[in-house]
């Protein structure tokens, strides 16, 4: 493999209990019926509803793949399934639903990780995929109009020829959709240089809980007149509303990227290589990825790639990733060299070894690496995630406590959690800590939460960095936002949707 190689040597609570029944939220809402689908029938084409009612007769294994999560852990009973193609007809949908009291379930790629975008009973799945088309595009001021259910990498393979990208890189881009990212506020690769999706949506188009169209899908970019509505649709999960329209602030493409590997002997070398990083990169660090060893291991096991040979990594406790985005690649590459430079000849160094993409396609391979990290432990077994922000300097103790707390529990063994792993964006303090193990249990999961929760709250962190609450996550909504919050948040929602009919189950306790 062509590559510079960079070789040094090696420095060598008692728990509470609760109740929780996200189905509870469906006890005032109806199931869909045979009239339902009749007037469905007259706002949609045939292809376009799926469903396992008279006369439709859909076979429910055509269902499956909406009912069901990609992690198969998250299951649904939606007899119905219909999948729009312009903002009227789901506005159509919507307005009878409210009428009729139906849970609506607004999905995308269904790609979450949190049982958000799954129905939590029988409620009518409402997909986006068939609203994929690209409104407009400003190649001046950067601004992308398009339909919630274009794909993020059709998006940026749109905007390519453009010279400009989508400010939101995820492992999922093959899949998922713009319009779930937002509902998400999905975090992902690029957050680090480009920010939250808080502050690069421009506008929104939202079909509210009554089926009226609220049309914000403004190209300005400065707008101060008054409350900023469209925030409240950012990451609520489509609890508020389904959100049909995105205008985004896309960016200028890099003309030069480069990216490089890191083995570092020791945890505790991360954060001074963060600090360093930034002090010499400054403007063109892009990303700053962090995945311990065992998780490495996994990766390179399950067909990943492997980023450097096997007597490199011995003696590496983790591994960094280090992406370099900017407008001159002599400049670029100048400080890139400049870093490493010093990172070798230090007198305490930083790493142990590293290797710098040479080419193109070792730019991409280093990135599927981190990026195939989720299939990786997937593989290996069911995972539990759990997507948390905690202080940087704690990534590693909050793995390592909740292996020893597993251990004590006596559930760290083969036939049940077969791993404790942490990887994650160390520019934004987002750590991903997966539990693998041999099969879903409630004896695992009993031990996991809410000690997991309590562990998070106990640093002033957050139970969900970028993944969402979803159904996982409503009961320990709790450990992240305070009692005046909660209640401020089921205000708003039952402003919003007072009969209770859009995303239920979700976000809320």
């Amino acid at each position: 493999m062509l590559a510079r190689q960079l070789a040094r040597r090696v420095y060598l609570a008692a728990p509470r209990r609760w109740s929780h029944s996200p189905a509870a939220a469906l006890k005032n809402l109806n199931s869909v019926t045979e009239e339902d689908l009749a007037h469905f029938a007259k706002i949609l084409p045939e292809c376009a509803i799926l469903s396992t009612l008279t006369p439709s007769a859909t076979p429910s294994s055509e269902l499956e793949t909406y009912n069901n999560d990609w992690m198969n852990k998250y299951h649904g009973q939606s007899t119905t399934v219909l999948k729009p193609r312009t903002t009227q007809e789901v506005s159509e949908i919507v307005k009878w639903c409210n009428e009729r009291r139906i849970g609506i379930v607004p999905q995308g790629g269904n790609t979450g990780l949190v049982g958000g975008g799954v129905p939590v009973k029988d409620e009518l799945i409402l997909s986006l995929a068939n609203m994929q088309k690209v409104r407009s595009f400003d190649d001046v001021s950067g601004i992308l109009v398009a339909d919630a259910g274009c794909i993020l990498q059709s998006l940026s393979d749109y905007l390519a020829p453009h010279n400009h990208i989508v400010p939101l890189d995820l492992g999922a881009k093959g899949s998922c959709q713009i319009g779930g990212n937002v509902s998400t506020n999905a975090g992902g690769l690029r957050l680090l240089r480009y920010g939250s999706l808080h502050g690069s949506v421009i506008g929104l188009e939202v079909v509210l809980p009554d089926g009226t169209i609220l049309d914000q899908l403004t190209s300005l970019r400065k707008d101060n007149t008054g409350y900023d509505l469209k925030q409240l649709f950012i990451g609520a999960e489509g609890t508020l509303g389904i959100v049909t329209g995105v205008s985004i602030l896309s960016a200028p493409a890099p003309q030069a990227s480069n990216n490089v590997m890191l083995a570092l002997p020791k945890f505790e070398n991360v954060l001074p290589l963060y600090k360093e990083t930034k002090r010499q990169l400054s403007e063109i660090l892009s990303a700053f990825e962090f995945m311990d060893r065992t998780v490495y291991d996994l990766g390179v096991k399950h067909g990943q790639g492997r980023a450097l040979n096997p007597s490199e990594v011995e003696g590496a406790a983790c591994f960094v990733l280090v992406e370099t985005s900017g407008g001159k690649r002599e400049h670029d590459e100048e400080k890139l060299n400049s870093l490493l430079e010093s990172l070798m000849e230090a007198d305490e160094p930083l790493i142990n070894t590293g290797v710098l993409a040479s080419s193109p396609a070792q730019f991409s391979a280093l990135w599927a690496i981190r990026e195939g990290l989720t299939e990786a432990v997937s593989k290996e077994g069911k995972a539990y995630k759990y997507d948390i922000s905690v202080p940087l300097h704690k990534f590693k103790e909050v793995v390592d406590k909740t292996r020893e707390h597993l251990r004590e529990k006596g559930v760290l063994h083969d036939d049940a959690v077969k791993h404790v792993v942490g990887y994650g964006h160390v520019g934004d303090g987002n750590l991903h800590l997966n539990v693998v193990a041999a099969a879903y249990t409630p004896e695992i999961e009993a031990a996991l939460e809410p000690f997991v929760y309590e562990l998070v709250a106990s640093y002033k962190g957050s139970i969900s960095a970028e993944h969402g609450i979803g159904v996982m996550k409503t009961h320990a909504l709790q450990y992240s936002k305070s009692p005046t919050s909660i209640e401020w948040m089921k205000k708003i929602k039952g402003l919003f949707d007072p009969n209770g009919i859009m995303n239920p189950g979700k976000v809320l306790p």
